[in-house]
């Protein structure tokens, strides 16, 4: 066997190695994520929300499609037969989702998002109720509603008498509307037709970037368009590649290795990486508040995901 021969047996090895791991894809994901936050909020005000959503998933789709398309030809009488769900996966995953998570960044900070999105393994818990039918037990009602409380924690700044003016943050409303979305994406995954994981995102990553085109059209009649410039490019750079490929099918493998409910769990390792992102590239500081809610929020999923008599 020649060197080459086996070098190339070696990196197949680690792929298929790799592609088995879903803590460590899921890991990858959290990171990536989490620096998406970050770039969006350094986005903000440069590059419109509709316009690096868009931009983002239709460098993704033309990245990811040289190596999907094959896939995608094989399993495109799958992908018609449930065209319904794919279609749905596709503008709440990608198109709504990301559009909204970047909008909301405009108007409230990275590590905010970062910080709410640890209600995700709730969201999620709650979804898979209403599509799979698990039913909650007592402890993750009593989790969720702890959770909620940590939520709210945040979304009013640690100050509880904000309920009796409902002055939320409006970048933090629309990130939890965004995150709720999400969850159901994440849960509806499951129901997918079975088809290859490249097909999957090559599918949905071109959807969903289709699916922005209505309202990117309004965005270039409202907003002031982007400019082209080395910071702007890198951010899409980084969006298009790292939270988008790279994550996107670390994500999707490692829910289809052990389900929505125990991948779930990973939206809190988020935070944990970008909090030090958002305090080192943003200049961003941790209040109280922030402290608070993110406790009662972790508090609610560890009472949530406790086995029954455990």
């Amino acid at each position: 066997m020649s060197a080459s021969e086996d070098q190339s047996r070696g990196a197949s090895a680690l792929r298929n190695w790799i592609a088995n791991q879903p803590y460590l894809l899921l890991s990858i994901t959290a990171l990536c994520w989490a620096g998406n936050a970050v770039v969006g909020r350094l986005a903000a005000g440069h590059i419109p929300p509709v316009t690096l959503s868009f931009l983002r998933w239709s460098l993704a789709f033309l990245i990811i499609l040289p190596v999907a398309w094959k896939h995608l030809v094989r399993d495109w009488g799958a992908i018609r037969a449930g065209l319904g769900t794919m279609v749905v996966l596709s503008i709440t995953g990608i198109g709504a989702f990301n559009t909204m998570q970047y909008w909301a960044l405009e108007h409230t900070e990275a590590l905010n998002t970062l910080l709410l999105q640890s209600a995700g393994p709730l969201l999620v818990a709650v979804w898979s109720l209403i599509l799979l039918g698990d039913r909650l037990t007592l402890a993750q009602a009593a989790g969720i509603t702890l959770s909620l409380a940590g939520v709210l924690v945040i979304l009013l700044r640690g100050d509880v008498t904000g309920l009796a003016s409902i002055d939320f943050n409006k970048g933090d409303l629309i990130f939890t509307a965004a995150l709720t979305i999400f969850g159901f994406y994440s849960v509806l995954s499951l129901k997918r037709p079975g088809i290859h994981g490249l097909s999957f995102v090559g599918f949905t990553f071109g959807c969903g970037a289709a699916s922005l085109i209505p309202f990117l059209i309004v965005e270039l009649f409202t907003r002031p368009l982007m400019q082209v410039n080395t910071a702007n490019l890198l951010s899409l750079f980084y969006v298009a590649v790292f939270p988008s490929t790279i994550a996107y099918l670390c994500f999707n493998r490692g829910v289809q290795l052990i389900g929505a409910n125990r991948a779930a769990p990973f939206f809190h390792v988020v935070p944990v990486f970008g909090s030090i992102m958002a305090m080192v590239f943003l200049g961003e500081r941790p209040q109280p508040f922030h402290f608070i809610g993110f406790a009662l929020v972790l508090t609610g999923v560890f009472v949530a995901s406790r086995k029954p008599g455990g």
